[in-house]
């Protein structure tokens, strides 16, 4: 069979369709949330700027920009940046989608401790995700040409294994995001509670994204892991 890797092509066919599920999810909430508008009549941006005052955060920007679903926050720059659809939205998908990130915002502000483990991991798991198969598929490569090299495959699953801690120490960052925009949403009165069902369905499709990803790589790792184990036993 040479190099054919029935299994690792399983584990991609799985991990493919995990994520086109999730995405389908996305692009389907998004899509009939965006088209609803939120009684409050605000905006995006006019959540955003709430959250934070409430929160007595002054240091942080907001900008907009192009694109769709391209919100985030980076925390470098200290800049929160909205798509213009959810910059000046008025829908409820705008304002689950500005609070989330605005969630990401006050994370940072009170230290909140798996925001700032995902922020130590990121250098190695940055280089992990780079780096790891190119170093799985050259020791294979030399060892099916017959000088056996296991410790550099070994060395690409360590890495991938830190890529795959990044994957789950997102998850309770991503669900506390949405967590507190929520809960900002509905405590101050700008979503009524049968909007509030609209609000949790994109942001539940969204966090929906990160669990398809975080299994995924969960697998993956698990047959990098096989692999290694076998070139062991050769």
């Amino acid at each position: 069979m040479g190099m054919f890797d029935p299994i690792g092509l399983l584990v991609g066919l799985i991990g493919f369709a995990m994520a086109m599920f999730a995405q389908a999810k996305v692009k389907s909430a998004y899509a009939k949330w965006s088209q609803v508008g939120a009684r409050s009549g605000i905006t995006g941006a006019e959540i955003a700027k709430r959250m934070m005052y409430d929160n007595n955060i002054d240091d942080v920007s907001l900008e907009c920009i192009p694109g769709e679903m391209t919100d985030h926050y980076d925390p470098t720059a200290k800049v929160v940046r909205l798509s213009e659809a959810t910059y000046n939205g008025r829908s409820i998908a705008a304002l689950g989608i500005a609070a989330h990130e605005i969630g990401h915002v006050i994370q940072h502000a009170q230290g909140y401790t798996p925001l700032q483990l995902r922020s130590f991991v990121y250098p190695v798991a940055s280089i992990g995700s780079n780096a790891a198969v190119p170093l799985i598929m050259i020791g294979l490569v030399l060892s099916y040409m017959g000088a056996s090299m296991p410790w550099l495959i070994w060395a690409g699953v360590y890495l991938f294994a830190a890529a795959v801690a990044f994957t789950f120490i997102t998850l309770p960052v991503e669900f506390n995001a949405s967590s507190r925009a929520l809960k900002a949403l509905a405590h101050g009165g700008i979503l009524r509670e049968e909007e509030m069902v609209g609000a949790k369905s994109v942001l539940n499709a969204a966090a929906l994204t990160y669990v398809a990803a975080a299994a995924a790589a969960a697998l993956q790792l698990m047959h990098f892991v096989m692999i290694a184990m076998n070139q062991d036993r050769r």
